[in-house]
């Protein structure tokens, strides 16, 4: 490519709605009796009876000794379908790093309402895992606080319930069967050939109860030899009970709830991990998003932090930006805090938050907390410390700090962790709520600061507690080319209407160039195979964040969809003036209509057709064209897109 015009061109529709992340589009309904449901890559996804969401997926993993998912080759394929009835067999094999499994797989839907899936499989190598076999999602909504049956291994039954807040720990344990009922619909399931327990996942922001084969109170790795097989069955079984059937007429609708207004928490941006610092025309494009702070992580037991930690004050300067300092301690930490101290002092650029975490482990302890935070607080007028973790709220939630020496409660958010497709990231998007909402129980008033959010996970929670350098060469694992796509800035809108409907006080979201960044900055991309982006480029995340950097004195208004999953939308408003961002999650057209609004808005339209002209220029929310609509009447939306209104 010789010019940027031609390298925009040569951009794809895949690039523009996921980066180079293809997705298999192959998605097939299915009937078993009053049941419908949708396979795709090997999984069950939205088993429902009469619209109603009964189960969010079945599925069978495969996780190494480092707790890192395997994804399998899916072959040998066959259908037997029926309206009421089918049959499919298919071939997964398992093969990463010493990772070598094969499995057969059997699905069963009859009319009877009930599904028989099945996998025999075989190691063809020797090798370590933590986990081989079936996994159960139920969904959170209709569930949360609702009575189950449990049927342990020794046939006794216990009434219990899943949990309404997030539990930090197995709700369910030892389990051979489940019984309960939704929405008068009776379920049951039965699990053969390993004990099975349920835990909550929105520790993880997955919109799911997991139930899940091999209790963890097991040890964990286990070493399978080749030649062993594993056998497991699930067999579930839904009667309709005296649950109405639900009509969807496909037209979503939009509800707006005024009577909560919460304030727009402040909104900062990460230190890019890009080698070069920010240069002149990058801070120019900086100054128009007006961020509140700008994270830096400074790792106080290796000996270069201070050269990090400088830069960082010097781009923050001349952004205008404060400063967000997660430092990272370990063992030596009085001296590395003392030292840490004699250096901040005098810095011209104020720290927003000084955020403490321990190299090894998920928390500081109370009791090291106590003595770093009383120097800090005696050393840095006005300063504000947050603890917490730099990990996922599950470890935040499995060690909630007790002390009063800090002002919030902070920790980090990525929807990554046990799956990647865009179905997931879609629907754990509403448990950054449910996060936020629980901290806010064991928060002891104090306010509750999400740092950073991440479209990739940044690091193994299992394995350490901070981000490893990358050797500059391998495209980092930290990374997603669904960033700069438009499914990227449809995630991060949804994931910021969530929190901030949650109520959040602060919340640092992905950084400032780069493969990481929410614009390519004045380099190229490093790994142009895996990230296909070109220098000056735009992302469409930036134009989702300077829609709303541009209304700080504005609240956020709940706003809630008919199909989140589908179509989502996140509100603003001050006096008689509302902003909205709706967002089409999808590969398919939408019509939406918004209720409660009435008049006519104005709105901008962020899509395929409008993507080659938005990349390559930064003024382009302000430059493009605007129509004039009413919300009272359907909006069709194409797909992945970003809409912008206000009126």
């Amino acid at each position: 490519m010789t010019s940027l015009t031609e390298f925009v061109s040569y951009l794809s529709r895949e690039t523009k709605w996921h980066g180079d992340h293809n997705e298999n589009d192959s998605r097939l309904i299915l009937n078993a009796g009053d049941l419908s449901m949708v396979f795709e890559n090997g999984n069950l996804r939205y088993i429902s009876l009469k619209n109603h969401e009964i189960i969010r997926m079945i599925y069978s993993a495969v996780r190494d000794k480092e707790w890192l998912t395997v994804c399998p080759v899916i072959s040998d394929e066959e259908f037997e379908l029926q309206p009421e009835s089918f049959r499919i067999k298919f071939k997964a094999h398992y093969l990463s790093g010493e990772i070598n499994f094969l499995a057969l797989y059997s699905i069963i839907g009859n009319s009877d309402n009930s599904l028989i899936f099945s996998f025999e499989g075989e190691a063809l190598a020797d090798f370590e895992k933590n986990r081989i076999g079936f996994c159960l999602l139920h969904p959170i909504e209709g569930n949360k606080g609702e009575n189950c049956k449990i049927i342990h291994s020794n046939n006794e039954e216990e009434n219990l319930f899943f949990p309404l807040l997030i539990s930090p720990h197995q709700p369910f344990n030892d389990i051979k069967s489940m019984r309960w009922k939704k929405s008068g619909t009776i379920c049951a399931i039965d699990f053969f050939g390993d004990v099975f327990e349920t835990e909550d996942q929105r520790n993880w922001t997955d919109a799911s109860f997991k139930t899940y084969c091999t209790p963890l109170e097991r040890p964990f790795p286990v070493k399978i030899h080749t030649g062993e097989k594993i056998y497991q069955k699930i067999v579930l079984k839904v009667e309709s009970g005296e649950q109405s059937e639900t009509h969807d007429s496909g037209q979503i609708s939009i509800s707006i709830n005024r009577a909560k207004v919460l304030p727009v928490p402040m909104i900062g941006i990460g230190q890019s991990t890009r080698l070069q610092p920010l240069t002149a025309g990058e801070i120019k494009i900086f100054h128009k998003l007006r961020f509140d702070h700008y994270r830096v992580d400074l790792y106080l037991f290796n000996n270069d932090w201070r050269n990090k930690g400088d830069l960082a004050f010097n781009e923050a300067l001349l952004l205008d930006y404060k400063i967000e300092l997660a430092i990272f301690l370990d063992d030596d930490y009085r001296n590395q805090i003392r030292l840490f101290i004699k250096w901040l002092t005098g810095k011209k650029v104020d720290p927003a938050i000084i955020l403490l975490y321990h190299k090894r482990d998920v928390s500081l302890t109370d009791f090291y907390l106590e003595e770093i935070a009383l120097l800090l607080y005696e050393a840095i007028s006005g300063v504000k410390i947050g603890l917490g973790t730099n990990a996922n709220f599950a470890q935040l939630n499995r060690n909630r700090p007790k002390s009063g020496y800090s002002d919030y409660i902070c920790y980090s958010i990525h929807p990554q962790e046990h799956a990647s497709d865009d179905s997931t990231l879609v629907e754990n998007l509403q448990s950054q709520r449910y996060t936020v909402e629980s901290a806010m129980e064991f928060s002891h008033s104090r306010k509750i600061w999400v740092s950073p959010v991440n479209i990739q996970r940044r690091f193994n929670a299992n394995t350490t507690n901070y981000e490893p350098s990358n050797d500059g060469v391998n495209f980092p694992s930290q990374a997603d080319s669904r960033l700069m796509s438009l499914f990227g800035a449809c995630w991060t809108a949804g994931s910021l209407k969530y929190l901030f409907e949650g109520g959040i006080k602060g919340v640092t979201l992905l950084e400032t160039v780069g493969e990481r960044g929410i614009i390519q900055g004045d380099f190229n991309s490093r790994w142009p195979n895996e990230f296909q982006s070109f220098k000056g480029m735009i992302f469409p995340v930036y134009f989702v964040l300077k829609f709303i950097l541009g209304n700080k004195s504005f609240g956020t208004i709940e706003s809630i969809s008919s199909h989140p999953l589908n179509v989502d939308s996140m509100v603003i408003s001050v006096a008689n003036h509302l902003k909205m961002i709706l967002v089409n999650y999808t590969r398919e057209f939408q019509s939406v209509i918004i209720n409660g609004c009435q008049g006519e808005f104005s709105t901008k339209r962020l899509s395929e057709e409008t993507y080659n002209y938005a990349v390559t220029d930064a003024g382009w929310l302000e430059n493009s064209e605007t129509k004039t609509v009413r919300l009272s009447e359907p909006l069709l939306l194409e797909p992945f897109s970003v809409t912008f209104i206000e009126g």
